[in-house]
């Protein structure tokens, strides 16, 4: 059993710099759209044969996460790894408005997303989670996985997931990963 096994998952996003006049305008535009109807912009949800909420991961090393669902729309944020795990909750188009596990969200090009899944194990958490060599509490334990460590999801049924943290593969409770909802079956 490997004690520490993984390190915690690194900066996966960094800020953008701003002068204070573009924070402003950003803030009296943010005001503006949230008081105005979404009809009335045009920014409609659509239907798309894929549900919504659901789970992606980034595929692209580096990918600008816009206020908005187009090119011209600022950058907010810049995902700087792949395979994070990301939830779409709405679409324009092209562009996937998505978050990651510490609530961030923004635009995002749907060619940049993956639709294989992975996972943060227990982001929320402060205690290491434990990876089993089955689905089942009285299974041994391969390795302890610290919070925010990514991992790669193989299924889950609902229960467990089948997992891989870098070269260690094992099971971990469905509820203590972001990234796959709970009883969801992969």
């Amino acid at each position: 059993m490997k004690s520490g096994a993984a390190i915690g998952f690194l900066a996966a996003r960094r800020t953008v710099k701003r002068r204070p006049y573009t924070v402003f305008a950003r803030a009296a535009l943010t005001a503006l759209l949230l008081a105005t109807p979404a009809t009335t912009m045009g920014l409609r949800a659509e239907v798309g044969p894929l549900p919504l909420p659901r789970f992606v991961s980034l595929k692209a090393s580096a990918a600008n996460l816009r206020v908005g669902p187009g090119a011209s729309y600022d950058i907010e944020w810049i995902f700087v790894r792949p395979g994070i795990p990301l939830e779409i909750y709405q679409q324009y188009g092209n562009w996937r408005r998505v978050r990651d596990w510490e609530g961030t969200s923004g635009w995002i090009h749907g060619s940049l997303l993956s639709g294989k899944r992975t996972g943060i194990v227990a982001p929320w958490n402060k205690n290491n989670v434990a990876l089993r060599t089955g689905p089942t509490m009285d299974s041994s334990i391969t390795a302890w996985l610290a919070p925010r460590v990514e991992v790669k999801l193989k299924r889950c049924d609902g229960q467990w997931c089948a997992a891989a943290a870098g070269s260690t593969n094992g099971f971990i409770k469905q509820i203590r990963l972001w990234g796959v909802y709970p009883g969801e079956v992969l």
